[in-house]
């Protein structure tokens, strides 16, 4: 028997979606019947052309040239060309509002709270758009954020993006190595840092590693800070770095550089935690598309929405929550630590400025209610029409916890894709069902399907490899210094040559849905048997003790057994009758092959900047094997703590 929806949007919500109203018009434009969301979304991958020029007149890119051909070689994966005979620029497109409406709103812990209008947004990027033409930076040239998630962080990328600069962030929690194997990479002439920032109650002061990180950029000409920690910072430490007003010029207006579609826009990185990050280089057309599809069609954000996401400047999450000024909408920043000064603090923000659109990690809805938080009943959440999770999978007991505790009246959209593509495979839909632990659907424009290891499709309902069979205009124009693309096409399409192969382990339901069940290459193989690890982590921390684990395949005489880690509550110790029930509830609710042979507790687990467990890291801890990069991750400690375990030598 199928389970019930745990949402079902009301026949009057679908009737005003922006998904229906694009629905509508492009079925008319192109002569097409849409009966369904799977008619709308299998005409976006065979007919990519009209799809993709739908998107651009639809959602009013501001741009230049010749919208045809949309696409040339789009059988070539990597190589198609998008809107090759078109100019935009990036920021352009995210201010072309400039009234008195709020474009930003700020807080940082509770420390600072501040608001800037569509206006003062514009008149702040003009200054250091002016500011950045007069330090000679030119298209092309690279322009890095060491900064807190505040409004002058936008002002900058927005400026960067004005001139036909690169923009590149780190988060200010990075370590300075961290940073270097990221910017030392790139080259940047203009850096902007904050002075510090505020997390969990503590200040941080970032001028002392300022000092390192100038110092280990021999490309570096400008050194930019921001106030936030103080009024006025003492830059003695810091010769040559000024002061952003003193940086900012007069000027009034933008002179928007018109630049090719593919035009580079964003260097992100890849986590980094198995070596030095790749750094890939996003265009410009490419992600201002993917944000509109899935901003305004799949969560449907409107003009004065309120959109926030509890992100870092050093996860791609950052860039597509900026991108929301592109719709119109408030974008809502948050800096700091979501449990200061109690799990309470988000939802504050959410309910006093009437949040519509609330997204976060499943790591953090876990925490909230591992923690007994009931938000609906201590707060004012009528505003919250869509809740986006993303980061890992949230599991099914989340879907439970979020229907019962948060909001009964939100669309609960798990989102899945990445900093490879600057947005999402598949993820929400305000017109379909929400269903207990799956992803709604696949994102428009975007052919995925579930293969096996000799490239074949399998049918739904079985798990294999996640991959994306069509191109589309915001994968990667490539890597930095990879000038044949051979790290990029051994990163994506060395599985399956022409198909984007993205590392994660999925299936179909029966409705169209997907579960992901962890990352591919993190996948167990105990007696030749596959096995996701989210498949593992929901069952373990079913169990109350369990606050969270982490899981890795051992290689132990000649084959693999699992081993499982676990956080434990504070207090609480793993005896034999705890093991017994994590691996009683994994058994009863998966398979004997899931049951893992050690169970180990542990008194922290490592995890990147965003969040992600390491479980690859961990791995090679165990093996007796280098970790390259302990920059990359927030807690490089909790690495030691997996290093020469008695346990795992019997």
């Amino acid at each position: 028997m199928t389970e019930q929806p745990l949402w079902q949007p009301a026949p009057e919500q679908i009737a005003s979606t922006n998904m229906t109203r694009f629905a509508r018009e492009a079925a008319l434009r192109w002569g097409q019947n849409f009966e369904d969301y799977a008619d709308l979304h299998r005409w976006s991958v065979e007919a990519p052309e009209e799809f993709w020029l739908n998107v651009w007149d639809w959602t009013g890119v501001i741009g230049a040239g010749d919208t045809e051909p949309v696409v040339v070689d789009r059988q070539q994966m990597p190589g198609a060309r998008w809107f090759p005979n078109t100019r935009l620029n990036f920021a352009q497109n995210l201010l072309r509002r400039q009234d008195a409406a709020l474009a930003l709103i700020f807080q940082a812990e509770d420390k600072v709270t501040r608001s800037i209008s569509f206006a003062e947004l514009y008149a702040q990027v003009a200054r250091l758009a002016d500011g950045l033409k007069q330090a000679g930076v030119v298209p092309g040239d690279r322009v890095c954020g060491f900064m807190p998630n505040m409004p002058e962080t936008v002002a900058a990328m927005l400026a960067s993006a004005s001139v036909g600069a690169v923009w590149s962030s780190c988060s200010p929690d990075f370590g300075v190595q961290g940073v270097l194997d990221r910017f030392g990479q790139i080259s940047p002439k203009v850096l902007f840092s904050a002075d510090g920032y505020w997390y969990n109650g503590k200040t941080h002061d970032s001028l002392e590693k300022l000092r390192e990180i100038t110092n280990g950029l021999p490309s570096l000409e400008h050194t930019v800070v921001v106030p936030l920690i103080s009024d006025k910072p003492e830059l003695s430490s810091n010769p040559g770095a000024r002061l952003i007003t003193d940086f900012e010029t007069d000027a009034t207006q933008i002179d928007f550089e018109s630049l090719p579609f593919d035009h580079p826009l964003y260097i992100m990185y890849s986590s980094g935690t198995t070596g030095v990050p790749k750094c890939i280089v996003h265009g410009a057309g490419g992600s201002l598309l993917k944000h509109l599809v899935e901003q305004q069609l799949h969560v449907d954000l409107r003009p004065n929405d309120r959109l926030f996401y509890f992100t870092t400047c050093g996860w791609m999450m950052w860039n597509w929550l900026v991108s929301g000024l592109a719709s119109g909408a408030t974008v809502v920043l948050y800096d700091g630590s979501p449990f200061f000064p109690d799990g309470n603090v988000v939802f504050d923000l959410v309910t006093r400025e009437q949040v519509g659109v609330l997204g976060t990690s499943a790591k953090y809805i876990d925490a909230i209610a591992k923690a007994g938080l009931r938000p609906r009943e201590t707060h004012d959440l009528s505003h919250v029409r869509t809740i986006l999770s993303t980061g890992s999978p949230l599991i099914a007991e989340s879907f439970d916890y979020i229907y019962d505790a948060v909001s009964d009246t939100a669309c609960l959209s798990s989102i899945s894709g990445g900093t490879d593509i600057m947005g999402c495979f598949i993820g929400g839909n305000p017109n379909l069902p929400v269903r207990r632990g799956e992803i709604q659907c696949p994102i428009l424009g975007m052919q995925i399907e579930v293969w096996n290891d000799e490239g074949a499709k399998v049918p739904d309902g079985e798990k294999g490899e996640l991959v994306c069979v069509n191109a589309f205009p915001s994968m990667p124009i490539g890597f930095w210094d990879d000038p044949e693309d051979s790290k990029y096409k051994a990163a994506y399409f060395e599985k399956f040559p022409g198909v984007w192969c993205h590392g994660d382990y999925i299936s179909v339901t029966e409705h169209g849905g997907i579960v992901v069940f962890g990352r591919s290459d993190a996948v167990l193989n105990p007696g030749g048997v596959r096995i996701g690890t989210a498949e593992i982590y929901r069952q373990a921390e079913r169990v109350e003790q369990v606050l969270e684990s982490l899981v890795i395949g051992q290689q132990w005489k000649g084959d693999v057994r699992v081993v499982l880690f676990v956080r434990l509550r504070e207090g609480e110790e793993l005896d034999d009758a705890l093991r017994a029930k994590i691996c009683s509830e994994i058994r009863q609710n998966t398979t004997p092959r899931h049951v893992p042979a050690k169970v180990i507790q542990v008194e922290d687990i490592p995890r990147t900047k965003s969040g992600k467990i390491v479980e690859l890291a961990v791995r090679k801890i165990v093996h007796g094997e280098p970790v390259l990069n302990r920059e990359a991750l927030a807690n490089p400690e909790a690495l030691d703590l997996f290093a020469n375990l008695p346990e795992l030598d019997v």
